[in-house]
């Protein structure tokens, strides 16, 4: 099983310059980096991209655009 750091997916949606919903992260996610992978954080881990999704909105990573959501580098902390 693959584990992947959730800034990976955090850095996808910025280099990708798009928005997106639940839905077209979760599609996106699983494109990028597959069904099966588990992403972790530095607090949390196992995550499905479901579950990423969820942590990220908690922790106020993403913010409203026209359309859905998105997220910036400085959301991105870099430890």
């Amino acid at each position: 099983m693959n584990n992947v750091h959730g800034h990976e997916v955090m850095h996808m949606m910025v280099n990708s310059g798009a928005s997106y919903t639940r839905d077209t992260l979760r599609s996106a996610i699983t494109q990028q980096f597959g069904e099966e992978t588990r992403f972790f954080t530095c607090s949390a881990q196992g995550m499905t991209a479901e579950d990423l999704i969820v942590f990220l909105e908690n922790k106020g990573k993403f913010h409203p655009v026209e359309g859905g959501f998105t997220t910036a580098p400085e959301r991105i902390c870099n430890h």
